[in-house]
């Protein structure tokens, strides 16, 4: 790196302090993008085989063992709430659902040795303390409208019990409140509030599907909602239940 003009060097030094890369995958990746600093650091994020190459197996392994349960060979309820405190997070932090997206978990609350390690080479991560400086990258990706939507249809499976082809109400409701927090959805609080009034039944992969596209297609006041669309009687119920409950002014966006 001495041989590099100091504005190179400069841009390698904030490559590896910004991705935790090594020296010689910081030099590809800014070769590679003609010295471009913001286009080197995408250049890596998009290639996981880049990533992995700068992570040590050893300490993978190393943090996994941290975490695992002493009885099966997986990480669960209690390795992550040791994980959370160990990132400074909340466990109910919308990034542990990002983390769970990025490691493919199957289920809440658990992960398997492959789904853990995966995901953190995936990330160029193999120590805690890179993986506390990748937590502003990863809560980033909520800001993305396609990976958000990624995340969102991801959740349903990852939330839904083992075996059941439905989500829970209780957790459905909390799952739309974490998600729609970030995307600032007006109208997420009378959704909940209908639902445990006049469904209160298990909510299915379309309408959990469904509901996204309504919450980013509609406005708030409904102004452009088409009654013969094609939405889930459940969706319609719930147009109805806004407007016989004077909740929205048609066109003039919400009633406050």
């Amino acid at each position: 790196m001495n041989k590099l003009s100091r504005g190179n060097r400069d841009k390698a030094q904030r490559f590896i302090a910004i991705t935790g890369a090594s020296e010689r995958v910081a030099l590809q990746a800014l070769k590679a993008s003609d010295w471009y600093l913001e286009g080197a650091i995408d250049v890596f994020y998009s290639q996981p085989q880049v990533q992995q190459s700068s992570t040590d197996s050893r300490h993978l392994e190393k943090l996994y063992n941290r975490y695992k349960d002493p009885y099966a060979d997986m990480i669960l309820a209690d390795g992550i709430s040791t994980l959370c405190n160990d990132l400074m997070v909340d466990p109910q932090d919308i990034v542990m659902l990002v983390i769970s997206w990025y490691m493919k978990a199957a289920t809440m609350c658990e992960f398997s040795k492959q789904e853990f390690v995966g995901g953190l080479q995936s990330l160029g991560i193999d120590t805690l303390e890179r993986f506390r400086e990748r937590l502003p990258y990863i809560r980033s990706e909520l800001s993305d409208n396609q990976k958000f939507k990624e995340i969102y249809i991801f959740t349903f499976d990852w939330a839904k019990e083992k075996g059941q082809k439905s989500l829970a109400l209780d957790t459905a409701i909390g799952m739309w409140q974490l998600l729609f927090a970030e995307k600032k959805w007006p109208l997420v609080d009378h959704w909940c509030q209908f639902l445990q009034e006049k469904h209160n039944k298990a909510i299915s992969r379309d309408t959990w599907s469904q509901l996204l596209e309504f919450a980013t297609g509609v406005d708030p006041g409904l102004s452009n909602y088409d009654a013969d669309g094609a939405w889930p009687y459940l969706i319609d119920e719930f147009v109805e239940y806004l407007t016989e409950n004077a909740m929205v002014q048609k066109g003039r966006g919400k009633k406050l």
